[in-house]
């Protein structure tokens, strides 16, 4: 039986300092008090030749008449707006009034459709949706509307750049503002229902309070050293924890100026951050790579960007060395989830040792540990499970009892596979339902995907198991290629030969397809690709 106490473990949190009992709108006011004409929010859209400007004093004056208008509209403390808007200012806005009157955002990435969000809507009752009108070529607003059609609960659909009084901008102008002193959300309750990606089927309903979420920017922060001098460049989406924990509540937690990106394109990426004066930005490898490919091409180089803190896949160390020669930027490796927000990091000062080869330390406020099948720590350098407790860990999963989510101690099983160094950096070494397992024994597939993605043929990759009479499993490589290139099998073995890796480990099918199936957050569905594998015994 699970005896975990979720009420003993916020006490200890608070005794300890790392809950602090704050919320986004207090930083709010603390900045808009500081420096009230400071730039606060910068919006770039792919469809502007202009960006959206405010400084603190106008990003309060739109929180506050937002927050009316969803009281208004009959939003009260525990609703739950679902929030499907790209990296808008309407989305940063959004958060911080409905926390206001303590009402609870459920951000939605925007590639979601109909089969998505209706189950998470449906799931989490949401009482209003907020979409753009269309975004990308594609109609939000009528599918807003045919699934209000099916969901009960779903009373209300706000449209940006609609019209009438479903516009963001009715919404926006409809009730008495709510001033930050009369914040409603209290620190511990959930704040942000988030569903996981899904990598291993449907999604969960990950519950955060505002107590949990602060705690990764503070964090984060201290170990990157960032400040609210610091301009933070959001082109990770803002309906990702890692857009919305490291680039919105990190912003505002300091102080600092947050530029948003709608639509990642390099060229026109870099030339913003350089053009705004962006010094810091959390990404995954992939954004990273565009960035120093774009400079390379001739980009104007982002003067002022000195650090990257990159997480979602291993980073490639010649990345991690062009990136410092090319760019002058501090390359900080980072490991999180949705449950977990942001659990480890490499400060700047040891990027260029440990940033190729870890995904940093455990930072203030959380614990990692690497466990064996008994629960019980493995000796350093040994893979085993990755377990982790602290400060930025979820409340639980909507509509799940508490009960399995931790064990009595407080620690959450990953489902991550690692190892740790004499540092106590931690490695990714694998995910523990993607084992892989050929005669008996383990294929470290992470390993042998890191070091296919250095063949300058692969773009992307993933390794799988399928169906073998005799060993149990033999490994199929599915991977995307670079443009222009070829590989066949033999390509792949002679390459694994070359790189001195054990023969049993080698790739024994090879599939080459166009792209990959992905979670909105870019992470390799997994499961899609095993199922195609069963079909190769």
């Amino acid at each position: 039986m699970n005896n975990f106490d979720l009420a003993a473990h916020a006490a200890a949190m608070r005794e300890q300092g790392f809950w602090r009992d704050e919320t986004l709108n207090q930083h709010l006011a603390r900045a808009v008090a500081a420096h009230p004409l400071k730039p606060a929010l910068i919006a770039h859209r792919a469809a502007w030749s202009e960006a959206a400007r405010f400084t603190f004093a106008e990003l309060e004056d739109h929180v506050a008449r937002l927050a009316g208008g969803l009281r208004q509209r009959g939003i009260v403390a525990g609703d739950i707006v679902g929030l499907q808007l790209p990296n808008w200012w309407e989305f940063v806005v959004t958060v911080l009034a409905c926390e206001r009157i303590g009402a609870v955002v459920n951000p939605l990435m925007p590639i979601f459709r109909e089969h998505e969000l209706s189950y998470m809507l449906g799931f989490a009752e949401a009482k209003m949706l907020i979409v753009p009108k269309s975004f990308r070529g594609f109609d939000h607003e009528a599918m807003a509307r045919d699934l209000q059609a099916k969901l009960p609960a779903l009373r209300h659909v706000v449209v940006v750049d609609g019209e009438d009084e479903a516009s963001f901008a009715a919404l926006l102008a409809s009730g008495t503002p709510v001033p930050a002193s009369a914040t409603a959300l209290a620190p511990d309750a959930m704040a942000c229902l988030m569903f996981t990606s899904g990598t291993t089927g449907a999604p969960k309903g990950v519950m955060h309070c505002m107590n949990a979420i602060l705690a990764c920017p503070r964090a984060m922060g201290e170990r990157a050293h960032l400040g609210p001098d610091d301009v933070v460049f959001g082109c990770s989406p803002l309906g990702h924890m890692t857009g919305y924990a490291m680039s919105l509540a990190l912003s505002v937690r300091l102080g600092a100026t947050l530029v948003l990106l709608d639509t990642w394109e390099a060229q026109r990426g870099v030339h913003i951050m350089a053009q705004e004066g962006a010094t810091t930005t959390v990404a995954s490898t992939p954004f990273l790579s565009d960035l120093v490919e774009a400079v390379a091409r001739g980009a104007e180089r982002p003067q002022h960007l000195r650090s990257f803190l990159c997480g979602g896949a291993p980073i490639p160390p010649v990345l991690v060395e062009r990136a410092a020669r090319e760019l002058n930027l501090m390359v900080c490796s980072l490991w999180g989830m949705t449950e977990a927000l942001g659990s480890t990091l490499t400060e700047p000062e040891c990027a260029a040792e440990k940033s190729p080869t870890t995904d940093g330390r455990a930072i203030d406020g959380m614990e990692v540990r690497i466990v064996g099948v008994d629960g019980q720590p493995v000796p350093l350098g040994e893979t085993g499970d990755l377990v982790v407790r602290g400060a930025q860990m979820l409340l639980g999963y909507y509509k799940q009892p508490l009960a399995g989510v931790f064990d009595a101690q407080g620690w959450f099983a990953t489902g991550d596979l690692a190892y740790m160094d004499a540092g106590g950096y931690i490695r990714i070494n694998g995910r523990t339902k993607d084992m892989l397992i050929r005669g008996g024994e383990n294929v470290p597939v992470a390993e042998i995907e890191s070091l296919l993605y250095r063949h300058p043929a692969i773009a992307t990759v993933a390794i799988v198991g399928f169906p073998d009479e005799r060993l149990g499993e033999r490994g199929c490589a599915f991977v995307t290629l670079r443009a222009g290139a070829t590989l066949t099998l033999a390509d792949v073995q002679a390459y694994m030969a070359e790189q001195k890796v054990a023969k049993q480990y080698w790739p024994e099918r090879l599939e080459i397809l166009p792209a990959l199936p992905a979670t909105p957050s870019g992470k390799i569905k997994k499961f899609v690709l095993k199922e195609q594998a069963k079909g190769f015994g």
